[in-house]
């Protein structure tokens, strides 16, 4: 059985991804050092899988325990890179934060695994504010508008450039739009450490009553309600999409570095995803227009044609369900708290 290290396999994407490869007969090895996750997710991918995962507990910034882990661990055939900080607004106030941990980790990996196939965890961020929308694959890579964007963007050029004099190593960078949602067994999904950084976690927890009313970051951006414009995409579905990656890795079809756009091509407001979370589950929720959050963007949805074609990978769950699915998760951690 071929067996792919999934780091930061404990967190949120990783942890569906931990399920999708499950599914499509993969043994996976988790590592993750669970600065932003927790162990009991272990637990419920158990539950999910009827497997317990093998983990081991691990800080990626550390480069003997990546050597030493390495050297245990000769028969990892390909890893899903995810071990990474995510929030725009914690890396304006803490870039070197973002830096040292996005930057080692990779570098450490690579150094460790210079021989392997390598799905790399990126971002729609590397276009910075598109001057055309969709955004495509081709699109240029503008003038990150946050160190943790800039985390994405020199990454990148990290592994291209990496691949492209070392034999043996073939990466696929995934650039996600927003990814949102939960598994639909309501076991795994999005539980994010203190106060949520994106929207939709925020507008599960107040709809709950952990939090007041959400936030809406402006309503002066050039979009039909004023409020910013993502693309957001169901976790299983991205999950899902990693599997492809992997598979397409193993069949050879890579030639050293390739990039895809994953994301269900078009956009929606903030203001529509209040809507829509309103209208899938009949909750209420109560909201505040606050003044734009430095780093944000304006509006940014992708072309995902390349995704379709060579990956052979499309989005098949929609918004509402993003919103449900959410939405029974947050229920089940006030029942089941972590």
């Amino acid at each position: 059985m071929t067996k792919i290290l999934v780091t930061g396999g404990t967190g949120y994407i990783g942890s569906h991804t931990v399920v999708e490869l499950h599914n499509a007969g993969y043994e996976v090895v988790i590592v993750d050092n669970l600065s932003n996750s927790n162990i009991k997710i272990l637990d419920q991918l158990h539950q999910i899988t009827g497997k317990w995962h093998e983990f081991v507990e691990l800080d990626l910034q550390d480069s003997n325990a990546v050597d030493s882990f390495a050297k245990n661990n000769q028969d990892i055939a390909g890893i899903i890179h995810f071990a990474a900080y995510k929030a725009v607004g914690e890396s304006v106030e803490q870039p070197l934060k973002y830096y040292r941990n996005n930057f080692y980790s990779l570098i450490n990996l690579l150094t460790a695994y210079p021989k392997i196939n390598f799905v790399f965890s990126s971002s729609c961020t590397v276009y910075g504010q598109p001057d055309t929308l969709p955004v495509t694959e081709d699109s240029e890579v503008k003038k990150a508008e946050s160190p943790y964007g800039n985390t994405k963007q020199i990454a990148e050029e990290i592994l291209k450039e990496t691949a492209a004099v070392t034999s043996g190593l073939n990466i696929i960078a995934l650039r996600y739009f927003n990814p949102v949602g939960a598994h639909a067994s309501a076991l795994i999904g999005e539980l994010p450490n203190g106060v949520p950084q994106n929207l939709v976690p925020f507008i599960t927890q107040s709809a709950i009553g952990k939090r007041g009313p959400i936030q809406v970051f402006g309503n002066d951006y050039n979009t039909p309600d004023g409020s910013a414009i993502r693309d957001y995409i169901h976790v299983v579905d991205l999950a899902k999409a990693h599997v492809a990656a992997i598979h397409r890795l193993e069949t050879g079809k890579v030639d050293s570095y390739d990039v895809f756009n994953l994301g269900t091509g078009k956009g929606s407001t903030v203001l529509e995803i209040i809507n829509a979370f309103e209208q899938s589950t009949g909750e209420r929720l109560d909201y505040n227009i606050a003044p734009r959050r430095e780093g944000d963007i304006e509006k940014i949805y992708g072309d995902v044609t390349k995704s379709k074609e060579i990956l052979g990978w499309q989005t098949e769950l929609d918004l509402n369900e993003m919103m449900r699915s959410a939405w029974e998760w947050e229920k089940y951690i006030k029942d089941n708290p972590f």
